[in-house]
């Protein structure tokens, strides 16, 4: 585990690049924490760290939005799927060659790979946020390393 704390949204988008150009080809983020925390705009960072340059927001009402770059984004917004159940065939996407970013992972749990970095996001001050990083497979415990 490995806390990061930034203290502007710069320091959160350097972050999100920092993070993204660590990623490989069937990467699996998660990212919790309240409304507001900054999983957006983290998934912006890491899309502009490879290659993304459509614009990058919450894909709350599509609940999957797939971009483009140097490999995939695909952006998995979940909160709307709390109380279902039903296989909603993301193993697709999540063995994909791109990177996989889910917000709000705990509706999906069941569906979700066991290897991937889990990110928790909490408030620390107005625009002070603290970021916990852990990582589930050596894959992903090297990028913590190196972050």
């Amino acid at each position: 585990m490995k806390e990061i704390v930034v203290h502007s949204l710069d320091e959160t988008a350097a972050l999100g690049e920092k993070l993204g150009a660590l990623l490989f080809p069937g990467s699996l983020i998660t990212l919790t924490g309240d409304l507001g925390a900054g999983k957006t705009t983290l998934t912006k960072s890491i899309g502009k760290a490879i290659g993304v340059k459509k614009v990058i927001n919450s894909p709350t009402f599509t609940i999957l939005k797939t971009y483009n770059g140097t490999m995939p984004l695909y952006h998995i917004d979940a909160y709307r799927l709390e109380g279902i159940s039903q296989d909603l065939g993301f193993e697709e996407v999540f063995d994909a060659d791109g990177v996989c970013v889910v917000e709000w992972p705990g509706f999906i749990e069941e569906q979700l790979p066991k290897q991937r970095l889990e990110i928790e996001i909490h408030h620390s001050g107005e625009e002070e946020r603290t970021f916990m990083f852990k990582a589930v497979g050596e894959a992903y415990e090297k990028i913590v390393r190196e972050l």
